[in-house]
């Protein structure tokens, strides 16, 4: 795009000298004549000015290409993400999971079958994410912000969920067994065929929440839970859990 007007016809030599008041300053102006002289033939030549548009038209392209190839980079940024998840699979630690699973889960890519089992998430955000089939066995998920996620069918055992937010989380037929779920925010969450054998849900927040088909929970500990539905502490109770204080609580 053009960024100046036509360059005027520069004066004549006599004339700028003649307006030189020292001698000492006519090199500099006779380089700043000819500078000018130069400046207007090439302003004047067509060629120059079908580059200065072929420039600006590149410009327009580049950025036409830049965003008609978001798809692929987007596509890119995915497969690096999950990467990153498969190659730590079955490792302690954290090895960039977190960023890549919320990374994954905010661009709305389902976490299906992904395992992460006996990783180091603490504080891992993962609200509303499809964990359909995931593997969470052992992983250290301790203050985790996870509600509406569905882990229907998820392997959470000896999962420590202490102090998660997962409120109207899906645990449908889930394997939450002897996991750690003291003080965690388990309101309006759906149990229906969950195991919940050996669990702990001290100091839990289970308002709401759908229990009536809970497969099992021989040995789970309800001490001190809150806002339990009416009922539901007395059948499991009657169906072997306890309500005993774990020690270090």
């Amino acid at each position: 795009m053009t960024i100046h007007g036509e360059l005027k016809h520069p004066p004549e030599w006599a004339a700028v000298r003649a307006g030189a008041r020292h001698s000492v300053v006519i090199p500099f102006l006779r380089l700043e004549w000819t500078l000018e002289w130069i400046a207007y033939v090439l302003d004047r030549w067509s060629f120059l000015k079908v580059l200065e548009r072929l420039g600006s038209f590149s410009v327009l392209i580049a950025v036409i290409f830049y965003f008609s190839d978001a798809g692929n980079r987007i596509k890119q940024r995915h497969y690096q993400a999950w990467q990153v998840i498969n190659t730590a699979q079955g490792k302690g630690g954290n090895g960039g999971r977190i960023e890549a699973m919320q990374e994954l889960n905010a661009d709305g890519v389902p976490l299906v079958g992904v395992d992460v089992s006996s990783a180091f998430l603490q504080g891992l955000r993962l609200r509303n994410a499809n964990l359909l089939r995931s593997n969470f066995s052992a992983a250290d998920l301790r203050g985790s912000e996870l509600s509406n996620a569905d882990f229907t069918l998820a392997n959470l055992h000896s999962t420590n969920l202490r102090g998660s937010n997962l409120e109207h989380a899906r645990f449908v037929q889930a394997d939450l067994g002897n996991a750690d779920l003291h003080g965690s925010d388990l309101a309006g969450a759906i149990l229906a065929g969950t195991v919940l054998d050996d669990a702990d849900l001290s100091s839990g927040d289970l308002r709401g929440i759908d229990w009536k088909n809970v497969k099992s929970m021989r040995g789970a500990n309800l001490d001190g839970v809150r806002n339990a539905p009416d009922g539901f502490v007395a059948w499991a109770l009657a169906h072997g859990a306890t309500q005993d204080s774990p020690a270090g609580n």
